[in-house]
């Protein structure tokens, strides 16, 4: 771990009722990482450091044993496993790389890293013997158990990361873009043991609203993942900022979705999160941070051993988690049957529904976005954009548009998902909506509505997911309607890439 990192407070919005979260696919249950086990690796991670000069730093002797006894543990353990050399500051640099090549999609690459190197003033036990050794464990408890994902797994221990993520954006750099793109997620573990530890997440989405933004799309649901393995186990989390000081860093640069866990540094636990977590107010995080203090007794075995647990609960969701299948869906990249006015009830005057590709409005932010999920074309109430933002928005009541008939499976658990948004000014109110249905020959069912209101709202990509199980073996139809049903206020709406999966 590098510099001063910028810690967050997450916030998790929940979906409207009638929606729920994706029904998560099968995953084999994780197992519990043996605490003894981990501690175990860092006493050896010690012995290397005081047989070494003090330290495992990039480029002296330390930091080769160090890598050595990673990749002859995992030799053992049946791992395929790469020594990649490099060189900074005139002095060679390893990664060590691990894959776990008997079973998993190798176009559908999982990676797990951590950092290797220790600063040179001291042995690094927690910044970040921990985090190595915790993704040492969990990759030999892979082993143990012949796990056979349906991603390929892939562990990497990192080098020079203390002078500035040398080694793993080599590795990044060095990897072609077809190799890029089989990389489908990164999880990284950097200091997971802190002596008065905090519970941060990496903040995939930014619902932490600070500075550094989110990751890439993909890196909320890891998140999730994450979030939901302390929630099990009752410990609250909070959010930390994707801000370039891990090695995350060179693989969200190049879009590769990322998340892992972290304990804290050289900043100060609050009174607040001494409340949420214990330890002690007013005091680091970890007090011998880049000191030689940074030794066996420098770690929290309570944090180390949940957060070792967390990793292998991420490991095995993530990478045995059998992926959905794609019943039915529609990118609007092509015409595909959708009705406008499908009843011949709308009463919208402009801004009716209509497949294309749209133009950006704004009006207090923006209100109809320019930009869709996937592709040149979406739903879009009104694509053009007009001398002024209200000249193709809704007016006048509702507009609606409704699916070609979709024949679901017999069983399963099947899940409706969908982009959107709801744009409109604060002269909007409650009588606007945005809503989604499912139409059968037994009538109609709404599952999703979202309300206007008397606030500006700003046009901003949303996904939800509603599940259609009660429909199975059923031929339905989705039910689109926005309105404009407050007057004269300005409302622009969008759907994108929906889906239904079993």
């Amino acid at each position: 771990m590098r510099t001063l990192r910028a810690i967050g407070t997450a916030v998790i919005l929940a979906l409207p009722l009638a929606f729920t979260a994706p029904a998560a696919a099968t995953a084999a249950a994780a197992p519990d990482i043996s605490l003894a086990a981990v501690k175990a690796h860092l006493s050896q991670f010690q012995t290397i450091a005081n047989d070494n000069g003090g330290n495992r730093a990039h480029g002296r002797p330390g930091y080769l044993a160090s890598a050595n006894y990673v990749k002859g543990l995992l030799d053992a353990a049946g791992f395929t496993t790469t020594l990649q050399s490099f060189t900074y500051n005139g002095a060679t640099g390893y990664n060590v790389i691990a894959e776990w090549t008997r079973a998993g999609d190798a176009n559908d690459v999982l990676m797990v890293g951590a950092h290797l190197d220790s600063v040179s003033a001291g042995p690094g036990i927690n910044d970040n013997g921990s985090g190595s050794a915790a993704i040492l464990e969990t990759a030999l408890e892979v082993a143990r158990q012949n796990l056979a994902p349906a991603k390929r797994l892939r562990f990497a221990w990192w080098g020079a990361e203390e002078l500035g993520l040398r080694g793993s954006q080599f590795y990044v750099n060095n990897l072609s873009a077809t190799e890029r793109s089989r990389i489908k997620g990164y999880l990284n573990f950097d200091m997971v043991g802190s002596p008065n530890p905090g519970y941060f997440v990496y903040d995939g989405d930014n619902s932490d609203g600070t500075g550094a933004g989110p990751g890439p799309a993909g890196s909320a649901q890891i998140e999730r993942t994450i979030q939901d393995y302390f929630t099990s186990i009752g410990v609250p989390t909070r959010g930390t900022d994707f801000d370039g000081r891990s090695d995350y860093g060179p693989f969200i640069a190049v879009g590769i979705p990322a998340g892992g866990t972290f304990t804290g540094a050289e900043g100060i636990k609050s009174s607040a999160q001494a409340s949420l977590w214990g330890g002690t107010a007013g005091q680091a995080f970890d007090r011998c941070y880049h000191r030689s203090c940074d030794t066996t007794a420098n770690i929290n075995d309570t944090a180390l051993d949940r957060n070792a647990d967390a990793i292998a609960y991420a490991v095995w969701t993530i990478a045995t988690a059998t992926p959905p299948v794609v019943v039915w869906q529609d990118t609007f990249e092509a015409e595909n049957g959708w009705t406008v006015n499908p009843n011949g009830t709308d009463t919208a005057t402009t801004g009716t529904w209509e497949r294309g590709d749209p133009a950006a409005t704004t009006s207090s932010g923006a209100k109809q976005l320019g930009t869709t999920v996937s592709g040149t074309n979406d739903l879009v109430t009104g694509r053009q954009a007009g001398a002024s933002a209200g000249d193709f928005d809704i007016d006048g009541g509702v507009t609606s548009i409704q699916s070609p008939p979709i024949t679901l499976p017999s069983s399963g658990t099947l899940n409706l998902s969908l982009s959107w948004y709801l744009a409109h000014g604060s002269n909007s109110s409650s009588a606007d909506y945005f809503r989604v249905s499912v139409v059968t020959s037994a009538g109609t069912t709404q599952v999703f509505q979202q309300l206007g209101s008397a606030t500006n709202r700003n046009g901003a990509w949303t996904t939800a997911t509603a599940n259609l199980s009660a429909y199975t073996g059923q031929s339905i139809r989705v039910l689109i309607q926005a309105a404009d049903a407050s007057g004269a206020s300005l409302v622009e709406a969008g759907v994108d890439d929906v889906k239904i999966t079993r």
